[in-house]
């Protein structure tokens, strides 16, 4: 099975949506399952896992009403505060949907020292029991508290989207690989090979300049813990669907077929549950 494991939908709007700038108006409309299916089909992809965008409880139902009725999306990546006295009381709640496999906050805007808060550890400390995951979407300057905080937890399953955004654009490698070199020794993290055209520049990427880092988080994790993952439709500021996939896949061509196969589906399968 191929999995797409890091796509969004929406219904824009300009004030819910405002990270969506000027910059980006491309993707300035609504992105529903009716305009990725046919990606996926071209493509050869089973199945995707969509993640929140937006963090609300409405999204969430937004998203689950879309999985129950389009079965290719396997899985829901939604929203909970992490921090709220009530923490119990909405993993109860999504316990109780077979297609909410996990959670995320957008932690790439807040301080790094949110993930070292007492109330924020609380609510990471109880997802285990109930058999969720958590993406953790964060900038290179929050590697340290993450490392930290994953080592806290050591039978949390985490993700890390989007390799931590290293700074593409700017050439910036090494302090970054030192850092997710660290983290990858915790077995219970793993990586998105996703969203990496997004840190590059937009219009002069390429794909030669995209493959040191991917070489080190590909030496760092293996891969038994990388998966792929479009983040369409954001992606689409810089790369086409068949590009982002074509990425991944010219980059992997090498490997054993088994190896392939493990990036492009068994390890997200594995790890959302689907």
């Amino acid at each position: 099975m191929k999995i797409d494991a890091h796509q969004h939908f929406w219904q824009y709007n300009a004030d819910k949506h405002a990270w969506i700038d000027d910059s980006m108006q491309v993707i300035q409309r609504d992105f529903l399952p009716a305009d990725l299916k046919p990606l996926l089909d071209k493509e050869g992809i089973d199945g995707s896992v969509v993640v929140q965008a937006d963090e609300s409880f409405e999204e969430n139902t937004f998203l689950l009403d879309l999985a129950s009725q389009n079965p290719w999306i396997k899985k829901v990546v939604g929203w909970v505060d992490l921090s709220s006295e009530n923490i119990l009381m909405d993993l109860e709640k999504y316990a109780q949907e077979p297609n909410m496999t996990g959670f995320r906050m957008i932690l790439q805007g807040q301080p790094p020292e949110l993930m070292a808060a007492p109330s924020f550890r609380n609510g990471i400390s109880h997802l285990q029991k109930f058999g969720f995951t958590y993406d953790i979407l964060i900038f290179p300057h929050h590697l340290d508290e993450a490392t930290d905080l994953v080592t806290q937890f050591p039978q949390q399953p985490f993700v890390i989207d989007h390799l931590a955004k290293p700074y593409i654009k700017d050439g910036k490698i090494d302090e970054w690989a030192t850092k997710m070199n660290r983290l990858a020794k915790r077995e219970n993290v793993f990586c998105k090979v996703s969203g990496m055209v997004t840190e590059a520049d937009w219009s002069n990427w390429t794909k030669e300049g995209l493959k040191p880092y991917m070489d080190v988080v590909f030496e760092a994790f293996g891969t038994k813990r990388l998966m792929f993952g479009s983040d369409w439709p954001v992606a689409q500021v810089a790369a086409d669907y068949p590009l982002n996939v074509t990425i991944v896949e010219n980059y992997i061509h090498q490997l054993s077929q088994h190896e392939q196969a493990d990036i492009m589906g068994n390890t997200a399968a594995g790890f959302y549950g689907i």
